[in-house]
């Protein structure tokens, strides 16, 4: 690569079709996909576009007349500096970060993600269903209004619905039921440790005792409970109905909307889900950025393999509302928020730019990855002449290279972005 060549390429990100995803007439990762040529119908779900090295999913560079070019692991195998060597050795040649789009219809799993200690574990014994040894930490920025269940409830909520819904008393045990609802009364204002363990202890038996019922008693529950809530006006009744309506014939994933927060993201807005928190993605599109792994731990609202007895176990079970599960930005630029979790992995930074706005992005001290989620503009690479400039447009997904300075600037309808990257150090 010549001085005067930016380290700056245009991508091809490939799709993921799964049942929960939107259908190609209404799903984002069709309408972005198309962006770089890819054929869609609208009949298939579109669930994710994956941009990255991940091998189930790779990117690769395209040509000026959209073609496919070179896999973007070989291009960063040819030259260590596009993700500085620091982070190639670290990462054995692959981004740290998996960059995805999703287009949710219907709910994903009630999941969580293990730790580097568990996913190698995981991957040591189980290796045809833990297919990696790396731990999975992910964020998720909403684009269009977006569902979640993310994290337990405060424990008085879940007190109350063992309360409010028999069935749920029921399917978990009264004395199971009656045991964690004294242990509320008792401590769960307290903030000391030996009650936060107590609470964690008692949280922990309630959801493995929901967890581990037999199909005859699941099924005769919530039945019942379902009949309850038919009819019934709120947020609660409504989801119960639909879930069960989604995933028909008796799933326990539908009662665990008792259990963990409900949450509703506005576009901008963003969730950080760190390992072992139970969360599942009800509906909507997002942005989602994740340590390259594809490690689930599953036990609900899906016909896959649950592995329940590693979900139990491994589960935080740190409890607090819904708005504590938030995650906010900070300034990055005048048109820019950072949003910054506290793993080494990755940030994702959100560009929005109104008509004719220009936003300049300093060299990032390692690789990056955006995509236009709105808008028209271009891309300039700090050093070059405006006849250098890189088209933008919605879908358009980009690789730049680590150190590079870039100024994207808008056209007569704004521009959004979002870049994930990293930095060592």
């Amino acid at each position: 690569m010549s001085s005067a060549e930016p380290a700056i390429y245009r991508l091809k990100a490939q799709t993921q079709s799964y049942d929960w995803g939107k259908l190609g007439d209404v799903s984002k990762v069709a309408e972005f996909a198309r962006a770089s040529g890819t054929t869609t119908d609208s009949s298939t779900p579109y669930a994710e576009l994956w941009m990255g090295t991940h091998p189930n999913a790779p990117s690769y560079t395209m040509t000026k007349d959209n073609q496919e070019s070179k896999a973007l692991k070989d291009l960063i195998s040819a030259d260590q500096n596009l993700s500085t060597p620091e982070v190639y050795q670290q990462y054995e040649g692959d981004l740290p970060f998996l960059f995805k789009i999703l287009s949710i219809r219907k709910a994903l799993s009630i999941q969580a993600h293990p730790d580097k200690t568990l996913g190698a574990k995981l991957f040591k014994e189980f290796p045809n269903v833990y297919k990696d040894p790396n731990h999975k930490p992910e964020m998720a920025i909403a684009i269009t209004p977006f569902e979640a269940l993310c994290g337990f409830r405060p424990l008085e909520e879940i007190a109350g619905h063992l309360e409010q819904f028999p069935e749920f008393a029921n399917i978990v045990g009264q004395d199971v039921a009656s045991k964690f609802i004294a242990t509320v009364k008792q401590s769960s204002h307290s903030t000391d440790e030996g009650s936060v363990t107590q609470n964690k202890t008692a949280l922990k038996t309630l959801f493995s005792a929901l967890m581990n019922k037999e199909q005859p008693e699941i099924t005769k529950q919530l039945n019942a409970l379902v009949d309850r809530v038919k009819g019934q006006d709120g947020m609660l009744p409504e989801l119960i109905t639909r879930l069960d309506q989604q995933y028909p014939g008796g799933d326990i994933g539908v009662f665990s909307v008792l259990m963990l927060n409900y949450i509703k993201l506005a576009p901008g807005e963003a969730i950080f889900l760190g390992a072992n928190e139970p969360h599942a993605y009800l509906s909507g599109d997002c942005v989602e950025c994740m340590a390259a792994s594809d490690n689930v731990v599953r036990a609900g609202l899906t016909p896959k393999f649950k592995d329940v007895t590693v979900l139990v176990d491994m589960l935080t079970y740190r409890y607090g509302s819904a708005k504590s599960q938030l995650m906010t930005g900070s300034n990055f630029g005048p048109h820019s928020l950072l949003y910054d979790p506290p793993i080494d992995e990755f940030s994702v930074v959100l560009t929005s730019l109104k008509a004719n706005e220009t936003e300049v992005h300093q060299g990032v001290k390692g690789p990056s990855i955006f995509i236009v989620t709105g808008g028209e503009g271009s891309l300039t690479g700090e050093s070059l002449k405006t006849e250098s400039d890189f088209p933008l447009r919605a879908g358009y997904v980009y690789f730049i290279g680590a150190n590079v300075p870039v100024k994207f600037e808008a056209d007569g309808d704004g521009l959004e972005i979002y870049r994930a990257f990293t930095v060592i150090g």
